[in-house]
Protein backbone atom coordinates (compact mmCIF):
# COMPACT_ATOMS: atom_id res chain seq x y z
CA UNK A 1 0.00 0.00 0.00
CA UNK A 2 2.86 2.44 0.27
CA UNK A 3 4.07 4.04 -3.32
CA UNK A 4 6.83 2.13 -3.26
CA UNK A 5 4.75 -1.02 -3.15
CA UNK A 6 2.32 0.28 -6.09
CA UNK A 7 5.58 1.05 -8.06
CA UNK A 8 6.65 -2.12 -7.99
CA UNK A 9 3.13 -3.55 -8.62
CA UNK A 10 2.64 -1.05 -11.64
CA UNK A 11 6.29 -1.91 -13.28
CA UNK A 12 6.34 -5.63 -12.74
CA UNK A 13 2.81 -5.69 -14.54
CA UNK A 14 3.79 -3.98 -17.22
CA UNK A 15 7.10 -5.73 -18.10
CA UNK A 16 5.39 -9.04 -17.59
CA UNK A 17 2.71 -8.24 -20.11
CA UNK A 18 5.14 -6.72 -22.25
CA UNK A 19 7.37 -9.50 -22.38
CA UNK A 20 4.15 -12.16 -23.04
CA UNK A 21 2.24 -9.83 -25.09
CA UNK A 22 4.87 -7.65 -27.36
CA UNK A 23 6.88 -4.59 -27.32
CA UNK A 24 4.58 -1.84 -27.71
CA UNK A 25 1.86 -3.71 -25.34
CA UNK A 26 1.07 -2.30 -21.95
CA UNK A 27 -1.72 -3.47 -19.18
CA UNK A 28 -5.02 -2.21 -18.67
CA UNK A 29 -4.99 -1.31 -15.33
CA UNK A 30 -7.15 1.07 -12.43
CA UNK A 31 -5.07 1.96 -9.55
CA UNK A 32 -6.57 3.07 -6.27
CA UNK A 33 -3.27 4.38 -4.37
CA UNK A 34 -4.66 4.82 -0.73
CA UNK A 35 -3.26 6.58 2.05
CA UNK A 36 -1.54 4.37 3.82
CA UNK A 37 -0.62 6.55 7.14
CA UNK A 38 -3.93 5.44 8.71
CA UNK A 39 -3.48 1.90 7.55
CA UNK A 40 -0.23 1.16 9.16
CA UNK A 41 0.38 -1.10 12.36
CA UNK A 42 -3.13 -1.72 13.17
CA UNK A 43 -3.47 -3.67 16.48
CA UNK A 44 -7.39 -2.90 17.61
CA UNK A 45 -10.34 -4.50 16.41
CA UNK A 46 -11.85 -0.72 15.43
CA UNK A 47 -8.74 0.32 13.40
CA UNK A 48 -9.06 -3.69 11.55
CA UNK A 49 -13.03 -2.33 11.01
CA UNK A 50 -11.85 1.04 9.66
CA UNK A 51 -9.29 -0.63 7.09
CA UNK A 52 -11.82 -3.33 5.81
CA UNK A 53 -14.37 -0.05 5.19
CA UNK A 54 -11.31 1.85 3.49
CA UNK A 55 -10.44 -1.40 0.98
CA UNK A 56 -14.34 -2.46 0.76
CA UNK A 57 -14.92 1.47 -0.97
CA UNK A 58 -12.04 1.25 -3.24
CA UNK A 59 -13.29 -2.44 -4.32
CA UNK A 60 -16.45 -0.37 -4.92
CA UNK A 61 -15.16 2.09 -6.93
CA UNK A 62 -12.50 0.15 -8.93
CA UNK A 63 -15.38 -2.19 -9.68
CA UNK A 64 -17.97 0.17 -11.06
CA UNK A 65 -14.77 1.91 -13.01
CA UNK A 66 -14.67 -0.95 -15.23
CA UNK A 67 -11.97 -3.41 -13.51
CA UNK A 68 -12.47 -7.44 -14.11
CA UNK A 69 -10.70 -8.57 -10.67
CA UNK A 70 -8.98 -6.65 -8.13
CA UNK A 71 -5.29 -7.14 -6.72
CA UNK A 72 -4.71 -5.91 -2.71
CA UNK A 73 -1.47 -4.50 -3.24
CA UNK A 74 -0.18 -5.55 0.45
CA UNK A 75 0.35 -8.61 2.37
CA UNK A 76 -1.07 -7.37 6.07
CA UNK A 77 -4.36 -5.96 4.62
CA UNK A 78 -5.45 -9.43 3.29
CA UNK A 79 -6.36 -9.92 7.01
CA UNK A 80 -9.47 -8.62 5.91
CA UNK A 81 -9.37 -10.29 2.22
CA UNK A 82 -12.88 -12.20 3.05
CA UNK A 83 -14.63 -8.68 3.48
CA UNK A 84 -13.22 -7.10 0.58
CA UNK A 85 -13.84 -9.75 -1.71
CA UNK A 86 -17.76 -9.99 -0.09
CA UNK A 87 -18.25 -6.43 -1.19
CA UNK A 88 -17.49 -7.34 -4.80
CA UNK A 89 -18.57 -9.10 -7.74
CA UNK A 90 -15.22 -9.92 -8.94
CA UNK A 91 -12.82 -12.00 -7.89
CA UNK A 92 -10.29 -10.66 -5.50
CA UNK A 93 -7.27 -12.33 -6.06
CA UNK A 94 -5.17 -13.70 -3.32
CA UNK A 95 -1.57 -12.67 -2.68
CA UNK A 96 -1.13 -15.70 -0.14
CA UNK A 97 -2.55 -18.58 -2.50
CA UNK A 98 -0.65 -17.20 -5.47
CA UNK A 99 2.48 -18.16 -3.50
CA UNK A 100 1.17 -21.17 -2.06
CA UNK A 101 0.41 -22.40 -5.39
CA UNK A 102 3.92 -21.78 -6.86
CA UNK A 103 5.85 -23.08 -4.07
CA UNK A 104 3.57 -26.28 -4.12
CA UNK A 105 4.36 -26.23 -8.12
CA UNK A 106 8.05 -26.36 -7.29
CA UNK A 107 7.48 -28.57 -4.53
CA UNK A 108 9.22 -27.15 -1.49
CA UNK A 109 7.88 -28.72 1.96
CA UNK A 110 9.46 -26.71 4.42
CA UNK A 111 9.83 -22.79 3.87
CA UNK A 112 9.62 -19.85 6.20
CA UNK A 113 7.80 -16.48 5.84
CA UNK A 114 9.05 -13.18 6.81
CA UNK A 115 7.16 -9.67 6.67
CA UNK A 116 5.20 -7.42 9.26
CA UNK A 117 4.67 -8.73 12.30
CA UNK A 118 0.94 -9.62 11.58
CA UNK A 119 1.43 -11.62 8.47
CA UNK A 120 4.37 -13.61 10.51
CA UNK A 121 2.46 -14.25 13.91
CA UNK A 122 -1.36 -14.54 12.69
CA UNK A 123 -2.79 -17.21 10.67
CA UNK A 124 -4.95 -15.03 7.97
CA UNK A 125 -1.52 -15.30 5.53
CA UNK A 126 -0.03 -18.41 7.07
CA UNK A 127 -2.94 -20.89 6.66
CA UNK A 128 -3.05 -20.47 2.83
CA UNK A 129 0.64 -21.94 2.91
CA UNK A 130 0.01 -24.55 5.18
CA UNK A 131 -3.09 -25.74 3.10
CA UNK A 132 -0.44 -26.36 0.83
CA UNK A 133 1.16 -29.13 2.84
CA UNK A 134 3.89 -26.76 3.18
CA UNK A 135 5.27 -26.68 6.67
CA UNK A 136 6.54 -23.27 7.99
CA UNK A 137 8.91 -22.46 11.01
CA UNK A 138 7.48 -20.95 14.04
CA UNK A 139 8.00 -17.57 13.75
CA UNK A 140 11.12 -16.52 16.00
CA UNK A 141 10.42 -12.78 18.03
CA UNK A 142 14.04 -11.53 17.51
CA UNK A 143 13.39 -11.68 13.72
CA UNK A 144 9.78 -10.66 13.91
CA UNK A 145 10.93 -7.21 15.91
CA UNK A 146 13.00 -6.43 13.35
CA UNK A 147 11.48 -7.43 10.31
CA UNK A 148 8.27 -5.24 11.74
CA UNK A 149 11.10 -2.13 12.55
CA UNK A 150 12.91 -2.38 8.87
CA UNK A 151 9.65 -2.59 7.17
CA UNK A 152 8.05 0.56 8.89
CA UNK A 153 10.37 2.82 9.89
CA UNK A 154 12.71 2.41 7.16
CA UNK A 155 11.23 0.85 3.40
CA UNK A 156 7.84 2.42 4.01
CA UNK A 157 9.17 5.82 3.74
CA UNK A 158 11.78 4.72 1.36
CA UNK A 159 14.91 4.15 3.16
CA UNK A 160 17.16 1.68 2.00
CA UNK A 161 20.18 0.97 4.37
CA UNK A 162 23.55 -1.39 4.55
CA UNK A 163 22.94 -2.00 7.76
CA UNK A 164 19.01 -3.55 6.84
CA UNK A 165 20.50 -5.80 4.30
CA UNK A 166 23.35 -7.02 6.56
CA UNK A 167 20.63 -7.59 8.93
CA UNK A 168 18.03 -9.41 6.24
CA UNK A 169 21.09 -11.26 5.29
CA UNK A 170 21.80 -12.74 8.96
CA UNK A 171 17.91 -13.82 8.88
CA UNK A 172 17.89 -15.31 5.45
CA UNK A 173 21.49 -17.76 7.02
CA UNK A 174 19.64 -18.21 9.84
CA UNK A 175 16.47 -19.71 8.41
CA UNK A 176 18.35 -21.96 5.70
CA UNK A 177 20.18 -23.38 9.02
CA UNK A 178 17.00 -23.63 10.70
CA UNK A 179 15.95 -25.84 7.95
CA UNK A 180 13.89 -23.86 5.54
CA UNK A 181 13.92 -24.98 2.24
CA UNK A 182 12.85 -21.52 0.79
CA UNK A 183 11.85 -18.16 2.41
CA UNK A 184 8.65 -16.32 1.41
CA UNK A 185 9.00 -12.15 1.35
CA UNK A 186 5.25 -11.81 2.53
CA UNK A 187 6.05 -7.70 2.58
CA UNK A 188 5.65 -6.21 -0.86
CA UNK A 189 8.92 -3.19 0.04
CA UNK A 190 11.07 -6.29 1.48
CA UNK A 191 12.28 -7.24 -2.64
CA UNK A 192 13.95 -3.41 -2.06
CA UNK A 193 16.77 -4.97 0.25
CA UNK A 194 16.86 -8.27 -0.61
CA UNK A 195 19.00 -9.81 -3.36
CA UNK A 196 16.01 -12.20 -4.58
CA UNK A 197 17.70 -14.11 -7.62
CA UNK A 198 20.79 -14.29 -5.52
CA UNK A 199 20.52 -15.58 -2.06
CA UNK A 200 21.23 -18.82 0.08
CA UNK A 201 18.11 -19.81 -0.53
CA UNK A 202 15.31 -19.68 -3.10
CA UNK A 203 13.38 -16.43 -2.32
CA UNK A 204 9.30 -16.58 -3.35
CA UNK A 205 8.48 -12.78 -3.81
CA UNK A 206 5.06 -11.96 -3.13
CA UNK A 207 4.94 -9.32 -5.33
CA UNK A 208 6.26 -10.70 -8.65
CA UNK A 209 4.34 -13.64 -7.88
CA UNK A 210 0.96 -11.64 -7.39
CA UNK A 211 1.88 -8.84 -10.66
CA UNK A 212 2.25 -12.18 -12.72
CA UNK A 213 -1.66 -13.78 -11.76
CA UNK A 214 -2.44 -9.73 -12.24
CA UNK A 215 -0.96 -10.20 -16.38
CA UNK A 216 -2.10 -14.17 -16.26
CA UNK A 217 -5.93 -12.44 -15.68
CA UNK A 218 -5.24 -9.70 -18.03
CA UNK A 219 -3.88 -12.42 -20.60
CA UNK A 220 -6.88 -14.23 -20.59
CA UNK A 221 -4.61 -17.30 -19.25
CA UNK A 222 -5.69 -17.23 -15.19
Amino acid sequence: MSWLSTRTYYEQINKQVQARAGQRASAPMLIDSLDFSGLARLSTREEWDHAAEVLCTSARQLEAGGATAILIGANSMHKVYDRVAAAVSVPVIHIAECVAAKMAERGVAKAALIGTRNVMLESFYRQKLIARDIELLPPEMAFVDTLDRIIYDELLIGKVTRQAERELKTILTNLQQDGAQAVVLGCTELEMIVAVDANVLPIFDCTKIHAQAAVDWILGEG
